[in-house]
């Protein structure tokens, strides 16, 4: 096993955005998917980039990825990161891939000095909870995510 972890490049577009579906299959949310090879493309290379990514690597096979953001904490008064998607594929899991990813997109918080490193998880995901909480994250039980989309957001952004 030769475990690297490296930046999104222009040419991953097709690569990540695979990924994307195999996440939404493992979490059986094919059904969301709604967005394309291009939308990913734009997010992670366009001017400016919206997102950010890195791939995991067993020597030339991608073994997964991990997506983010920036987000805003008022109280810390810095930015943060969102990781909106970590997935390692299953023949991969258990190897270090994951926690490279995580360790990973951790390193970008410190050396930009980021207040904050974010993410959710489904509530069923037992092994994944386990997984963060042996990372040191604290699971934030308190805290429930509001979303607004398709009409819904429409409506809201017209009233």
């Amino acid at each position: 096993m030769k475990l690297s972890i490296r930046s999104a490049a222009q040419g991953d577009g097709a690569l990540i955005f695979s990924l994307v579906k195999e996440l939404a299959d493992y979490e059986k949310l094919s059904h969301e998917v709604r967005s394309s090879e291009a939308d990913i493309r734009a997010a992670l290379f366009g001017e400016p980039p919206r997102a950010f990514g890195a791939i995991a690597q067993d020597g030339d096979e991608a073994a997964g990825f991990a997506l983010w953001f920036y987000t805003f904490s008022s109280f810390r008064g810095r930015c943060g990161i969102w990781l909106e998607d970590l997935y390692v594929r299953p023949a991969f899991r258990g190897r270090g891939f994951g926690k490279a990813l995580i360790s990973h997109v951790a390193g970008v918080c410190v050396a930009e000095t980021l207040g904050r490193f974010e993410w959710s998880v489904l509530d069923w995901n037992a092994p994944s909870i386990a997984f963060y909480e042996s990372l040191g994250a604290k699971l934030m039980r308190d805290w429930r995510i509001c979303r607004v989309e398709d009409e819904a957001l429409a409506r809201l952004a017209a009233s």
